[in-house]
């Protein structure tokens, strides 16, 4: 299983990116999907989980400004963020837990907000 993050970039505070993640291989069944993300001065963190029945969760942190949401015949899951705030600068990585081979993560992808 491979997860292949777009979507990262640069963004004026108050403005929105969506973030994709695909997940390629086959022969495995994905059951809960979540975004992370880690700045050098904090421990990675989950911001955003969803669960096979596609229901999500949500840090204190995003909810409210972010959606995820999954699309399974495409295997992908999505991170819609809006109203970003400097603080939401960070690398966010992907991540699924699969039903056979446990848990895979994206590659990570830079998002910066300027203010």
């Amino acid at each position: 299983v491979q997860l292949q993050a777009f979507g990262g970039g640069l963004v004026q505070a108050g403005g929105s990116l969506r973030l994709s993640c695909a997940a390629s291989g086959s022969g495995f069944s994905i059951n809960d999907m979540g975004w992370y993300r880690q700045t050098p001065r904090k421990e990675r963190e989950l911001i955003a989980s969803i669960s096979k029945s596609s229901s999500a969760t949500y840090a204190g942190s995003v909810e409210g400004r972010f959606v995820i949401s999954r699309h399974d015949a495409r295997k992908t899951e999505y991170l819609d963020m809006a109203g970003l705030t400097v603080d939401d600068t960070a690398v966010y990585y992907c991540n699924v837990k699969t039903l056979r081979f446990g848990e895979f993560w994206g590659q990570g992808t830079q998002v910066t907000v300027s203010s």
